[in-house]
């Protein structure tokens, strides 16, 4: 397939609409909807403006949801978030959800999570000072004065308070000297609780020792009563709001079995919320709002009766502006689908482009194949691939895309004999003769032969990003782009390769020189006319420059020899793993065991980088050799208003 051809288009509804005819453009997706700056009408009619209506109402209760659901999942089962770690979100069937968004007492829920959230918040802080207050009184049990008998005399201060264990004994003689006494009532965390008395006439002086001691002081006010009573009181309140505590976390925890209804009407208003803002953004008159946008052109017909549905509602195509930008949206057959994730982690083409994915598809899976380079590594992989592509929710593009590079793992891995490193020579020898007749060679045995493999797939690469560019300018009719900015580069460099070939003995010798007179014809094409921008004189040294670029392309090649170093990593790191393992079986009784933990543990740490690495570079081969030679990027993608579910997974009808 290629980039979807789009239609511009128009919708002019009334006011009384409006709201119906975008929930019903939500629901079927189809429609880029483009606000009062975007909109071309609001350049054209500059009387038109967005309402800039916001609905607070639905952004304070969505906020509302968002914190209750929050709250609540503190609650649920702990054991589902692990099983469901591949699909998240509860599947959810059209009737219920209808149920749950009708259902006018389902709101009551969240009135019910904040009286809960706050009374189990304020139940928590209550325990908390009371712990705290607990603390504080269990140093001074000993003491049988009442507290409230603590404080100022007729003549004399008492003072109880914690004194740094290092200080009391100076504190003890100084205070002495001041016509005072320190009394130690028991010991705590390197300090000491103390009673101080003193006369009123030396507070200054008794106060100013207490503060260069680091005295602090303990204030029992309000409470009354001896310490052992005090303590408890508090003991038995800190019961008792430990059990309203409990109390209130039974109520959250059977609350919680409604946690599904509050992500439903999330997902609900959250969608309402998306529709009201494009209405507010919309160019819009006192009565109508003008939904300027875009529609796949497969899709306008069922765009047409979408708003044929309503009465005081129209549609109709416009024609592009010169300068507008038209979005893109790109489709390709089952197979070559899943390559679309690369394709749009790099970014959109040009609407004028060509699509790259049906293109990189072959190439990405051949070289991340190579890259990883092991059958027993492909077969891990195709298999967990499979499970987790049936498990999982949402978009399988990567999953899928995984499933297929393994599939040309497995392959690399049978041509070249690695299974599992050297796995089958070392731990299952009744095999060997079945993987030497299936394999074609060994890279580290004939790394010679894998570096020429590795670099003539990356020239058929190369040349292959050319040939793109040269076949989609003929189609743009093109032809000067075509010919002096791709065909000559085609005709020198593959003329060059052949004449290499003839001096290496492989191809005739006249054919050779054959080749290496007429390369001269694209070369003095390219210094001529490879840049047709400005005078003869900037012409001339841009295409020389153009001309010296042809060192590059030994330099692009030279880059696919990665592809050959990180297979041989690979396979020579499994390797390793397999020497260490078949050396541990010699330890006593243990060994087996000790044997079976190296070779599962490492070959899956290797599996896990040689992935990694196989995506990354694969990936870097696309993006830095492959695309420049034909793709321009930075197309703005299609975003259509659809329904989004955060919470929930909705069953297909």
């Amino acid at each position: 397939m290629a980039i979807v051809p789009m239609a511009k288009i128009l919708i002019v509804s009334h006011n009384s609409e409006a709201a119906g005819l975008l929930e019903a453009l939500q629901t079927e997706g189809i429609c880029q909807i483009l606000n009062a700056q975007e909109a071309i009408v609001s350049r054209d009619l500059p009387d038109l403006a967005a309402k800039e209506h916001r609905p607070k109402d639905v952004e304070e209760l969505l906020n509302r949801l968002a914190k209750c659901i929050a709250f609540l999942k503190g609650f649920g089962d702990p054991t589902k978030a692990l099983v469901s770690m591949l699909a998240p979100r509860v599947v959810v069937d059209e009737e219920s959800y209808q149920k749950t968004i009708s259902d006018q007492q389902a709101l009551m829920l969240i009135d019910q999570c904040e009286h809960l959230e706050t009374a189990i918040e304020k139940a928590k802080s209550q325990c908390e000072n009371l712990r705290a207050s607990l603390a504080e009184l269990r140093p001074w049990q000993s003491l049988q004065t009442p507290v409230e008998e603590i404080g100022p005399l007729a003549r004399t201060i008492c003072q109880a308070g914690l004194l740094p264990v290092g200080q009391f004994i100076q504190v003890q003689d100084n205070i002495g000297e001041l016509g005072g006494a320190i009394q130690q009532i028991a010991e705590t965390e390197n300090r000491y609780a103390c009673l101080v008395v003193y006369l009123k006439e030396n507070a200054n002086e008794v106060q100013k020792l207490l503060r260069s001691a680091e005295f602090a002081l303990v204030n029992f006010a309000p409470m009354t009563g001896t310490v052992p009573e005090l303590i408890r009181q508090h003991e038995e309140k800190v019961s008792q709001a430990e059990g309203q505590l409990q109390s209130y976390k039974e109520s959250a925890t059977k609350l919680s079995k409604s946690l599904l209804k509050l992500e439903i009407l999330h997902d609900h208003y959250s969608n309402l919320l998306s529709r009201e803002q494009t209405k507010g953004a919309a160019p819009a008159t006192q009565r109508t709002v003008i939904l300027e946008g875009w529609v796949k052109e497969k899709n306008y017909p069922c765009l047409e009766k979408i708003v044929s549905g309503f009465e005081a509602s129209s549609l109709s195509r416009v024609k592009p502006a010169a300068d507008e930008q038209i979005p893109v949206e790109i489709e390709n057959k089952q197979i070559v689908q899943p390559f679309e994730f690369i394709t749009r982690l790099y970014g959109m083409p040009q609407p004028s482009n060509v699509d790259p994915t049906i293109f990189l598809a072959p190439f990405f899976a051949l070289f991340f194949g190579i890259c990883l380079g092991d059958a027993g590594y492909g077969l891990v992989m195709l298999v967990a691939a499979v499970l987790i592509g049936r498990k999982m929710q949402g978009d399988r593009k990567l999953v899928w895309m995984l499933a297929i590079c393994a599939v040309f793992a497995i392959l690399v891995g049978i041509l070249t004999g690695s299974w599992f490193g050297d796995s089958v020579s070392k731990f299952a020898p009744q095999l060997e003769a079945l993987r030497v007749r299936l394999m074609w060679f060994d890279p580290l045995e004939k790394p010679m032969m894998m570096m020429g493999v590795a670099m003539g797939l990356g020239y058929i690469h190369l040349m292959t990003g050319l040939l793109i560019a040269f076949v989609h300018n003929l189609k743009l009719r093109d032809y000067a782009s075509a010919v002096f900015e791709q065909l000559t580069w085609l005709v020198m460099l593959n003329s060059i390769v052949i004449y290499a070939f003839s001096k290496a003995g492989i191809l005739p010798a006249g054919l050779g020189m054959f080749c290496s007179r007429f390369a001269i014809v694209p070369a003095v094409l390219i210094v001529l006319l490879s840049s047709r921008v400005g005078g003869w004189g900037a012409r001339l040294g841009m295409g020389a420059y153009n001309l010296f670029s042809t060192v590059f392309y030994l330099g692009d090649v030279l880059s696919y020899l990665r592809l050959m170093a990180l297979g041989m990593v690979s396979s020579g790191l499994g390797m390793a793993i397999n020497i260490i393992a078949e050396l541990t079986l010699e330890i006593p009784y243990i060994g087996f065991i000790v044997a079976i933990l190296i070779f599962v543990g490492g070959h899956a740490f290797n599996l896990f980088l040689s992935i990694l690495g196989a995506f990354v570079h694969t990936m870097r081969l696309q993006f830095v050799e492959f695309f420049p030679k034909f793709l321009v990027g930075g197309g703005r993608t299609f975003q259509p208003l659809h329904k989004e579910y955060k919470h929930i997974h909705m069953e297909a009808a």
